[in-house]
């Protein structure tokens, strides 16, 4: 029995890690094998940098496989149109204000799989994330930040 918590993922999501499984099953793991088998044919693989490189490179692309392939065994899809849009969930893009200096932000509340902070998208386990999981319009909520803390107001939250 496994204590391996879900992950919620949206379908492009889940569909996005199937995509690199899929790449590593069929393109690394090729590309590898052949430098491993090249550096075999140099000979004495006991001062083999090239060898060592390889073998080590595999077993990090092994360890990614086996990584992904639990997180989509264990994936959740999520239905946007059941999230609650009065309080910050998981899918919800909320916009705050900084109270300091006025400055509005929106983030969409992803997994940590799905995070991408450039677009927008921020992992509920994120500092801000988890500040924001379960907030209403209007809130006020202090975050520790690695700048220090920081309070943002809860000014609009939607859906998608």
């Amino acid at each position: 029995m496994s204590d391996q918590k879900p992950t919620y993922l949206t379908s492009e999501g889940l569909q996005s890690l199937k995509e690199e499984i899929h790449f590593l099953r069929t393109q690394e793991r090729p590309r590898i094998s052949g430098a491993i088998a090249d550096a075999r044919a140099q000979g004495d693989l006991s001062e083999n940098a090239e060898y060592d490189a390889a073998k080590e490179e595999q077993g990090l692309l092994e360890a990614r496989i086996a990584k992904l392939e639990n997180t989509v065994a264990h994936a959740r899809l999520l239905d946007e149109s059941q999230v609650d849009s009065s309080k910050a969930y998981i899918l919800s893009t909320v916009t705050v204000k900084n109270t300091a200096n006025g400055m509005k932000q929106s983030y969409t509340l992803v997994s940590e799989q799905e995070a991408d902070f450039a677009s927008g998208k921020i992992s509920i386990t994120s500092p801000i994330g988890k500040g924001l999981l379960g907030q209403e319009v209007g809130n006020k909520v202090d975050i520790k930040v690695p700048a220090g803390k920081v309070t943002l107001e809860i000014v609009d939250i939607s859906r998608g």
